[in-house]
């Protein structure tokens, strides 16, 4: 099959926000050789390039004046277990919440935290997304991806990809250099529930859920997620982008000092995580708004 670049592509309904901008040239990737094919067209040296996936961690200013890379790789496979874990590969196009539901419809437990989480497969290991006590490193077995420079097909384990708190090193030394085309998953047959986080054992508890399914935590989290953010269809968002904020154990301290209901998680490294929608508020900055935005 041919691979099509298209010229003067709206990007409005690939971006979270609707923002209506424009690509000077556009291509949908639905395979990993239009990647390679891709990579032999004078359009990939014509000016900047934007890898997209979800659109829903970025905000157009301007139309995109060089090739945006629309990553629409599908499909999803279970690999067999590794003896205490599923393994669970999907392509980096496919849809995060979607997926979610697929490991829950199949019995595969571990992802429901992250449920509603906007955005695609492939970006989630970008971000090391996390939400209501689980980040995907956890969760995480390999990746496999294309390096932009060489043109070579890579994979990498965990230790590779430097995960930290909402970063990686596709935010770093590889920002822009690797594209992800798959992502493997090692998700737990001995399977704990995560309901710890105050909102979720708030809604667990008033829904009268002692011994909540995991089916049932994607449900409470899905439904925590649409009371605090507006439908990206309706208004236009990127979903929750802050970072919670990791100060030392003294620091929340003397915090807690002045605000007593001050909200802190402790860390595995005696740090303290604070709740930064707690701060927002504290701060009198929710539901704030500079004109028009």
């Amino acid at each position: 099959m041919t691979l099509t670049i298209r010229r003067d592509v709206s990007l409005e309904a690939l971006n979270s926000f609707g923002i209506a901008a424009r690509a000077r040239n556009f291509v949908r990737v639905d395979a990993i050789e239009d990647l390679h094919a891709l990579r032999e067209r004078p359009e990939w040296n014509d000016g900047p390039r934007l890898i997209l996936g979800g659109g829903s961690n970025l905000l157009f200013t301007r139309d995109f004046d060089g090739l945006v890379v629309h990553v629409a790789l599908t499909g999803r496979d279970h690999l067999g277990d590794d003896g205490e874990h599923h393994l669970v590969a999907a392509a980096a196009g496919e849809n995060w919440d979607a997926f979610v539901r697929y490991t829950l419809r199949e019995g595969w437990t571990g992802l429901e935290n992250l449920a509603l989480i906007p955005g695609s497969v492939g970006a989630a290991p970008v971000q090391n997304i996390g939400a209501y006590g689980v980040e995907l490193v956890e969760r995480f077995a390999s990746l496999e991806g294309l390096d932009l420079a060489s043109g070579r097909d890579i994979r990498m384990n965990a230790d590779d990809c430097r995960f930290g708190y909402r970063d990686s090193v596709f935010k770093r030394e590889l920002r822009e250099r690797v594209v992800i085309t798959r992502v493997v998953f090692r998700l737990p047959k001995r399977w704990e529930p995560r309901i710890a986080y105050g909102d979720v054992h708030a809604m667990l508890e008033e829904r009268a859920v002692a011994r909540p399914t995991a089916l049932e935590i994607a449900e409470v989290v899905t439904a925590i997620r649409l009371a605090k953010l507006p439908d990206p269809a309706v208004v236009g968002n990127a979903g929750s982008f802050f970072k919670n904020p990791i100060v030392s154990a003294g620091d929340f301290d003397a915090i807690r000092a002045n605000e007593p209901s001050a909200v802190g998680y402790p860390q595995a490294d005696g740090r303290v995580k604070l709740a930064a929608a707690w701060l927002i508020d504290r701060c009198g900055w929710r539901g704030a708004a500079l004109p028009g935005a």
